[in-house]
């Protein structure tokens, strides 16, 4: 598949979205990331269907919406009315996961289910023909600006094999401590959709540091 960069506005400067996203979309990103967070299922406290229509009204880009929240079902018709294109939610934030990426579905989202450094893909294989997309954490979640952590190189392995043994096509997500230091060892391991914050908002070329994390994806084969 081809590579896929999301900025993530969990890095942005909120009270100017407009111009961060107008930023990535110059750089060449393919969809904008938002880190939604209630506190509970991590701990922090980020952003809420407002800020994903704010986004919406900013951009025509895909709209990656990631829920680090308890009982995500309870907010997918917002997120779809917000504007949002995929909602992820993680796998033991929820009872009955399956029903929940059919409403997902059903809402006009692509669903997504993300897996924690210490969540078996199992979780996954359980449901991959429900998915649009499959988000292996390479932090653990609930900050920004975390290194990447090198056992994530054989589960994005294990997963990429597990897409290629059903003959799926979905995407293939990385999110946390991506960098142009880490994201061509994130590619090589199967890796094709990637998310970063710190490495294109914490740049002092943001617009660049995108067209970077690309370019050490073309390098990395």
């Amino acid at each position: 598949m081809t590579v896929q960069i999301a900025p993530s506005l969990l890095s942005a400067d909120i009270g100017h979205l407009a111009d961060d996203i107008a930023v990535a979309v110059e750089g060449g990103a393919d969809m904008i990331h938002i880190d939604v967070m209630d506190g509970r299922f991590v701990p922090n406290l980020t952003f809420g269907a407002n800020v994903v229509g704010a986004a919406r009204r900013a951009t025509d880009l895909p709209l990656d919406v990631h829920l680090m929240v308890v009982e995500p079902e309870r907010y997918i018709e917002a997120f779809a009315e917000a504007g949002a294109t995929t909602f992820t939610f993680h796998p033991e934030a929820t009872t009955h996961v399956q029903r929940q990426l059919d409403l997902v579905r059903e809402a006009g989202m692509r669903p997504g289910l993300a897996l924690n450094p210490g969540t078996p893909l199992a979780f996954a294989e359980e449901v991959i023909d429900d998915l649009a997309l499959l988000l292996v954490m390479t932090v653990n979640p609930g900050y920004g600006a975390q290194r990447y952590l090198p056992a994530s190189n054989g589960k994005i392995a294990r997963a990429r094999a597990l897409l290629n043994a059903t003959n799926s096509a979905i995407r293939l997500e990385v999110d946390g401590g991506i960098s142009v230091d880490t994201i061509g060892r994130a590619y090589a391991a199967g890796a094709d959709t990637f998310v970063a914050g710190t490495a294109v908002y914490g740049s002092a070329n943001p617009r660049e540091a995108i067209r970077e994390l690309r370019r050490r994806c073309a390098v990395s084969v």
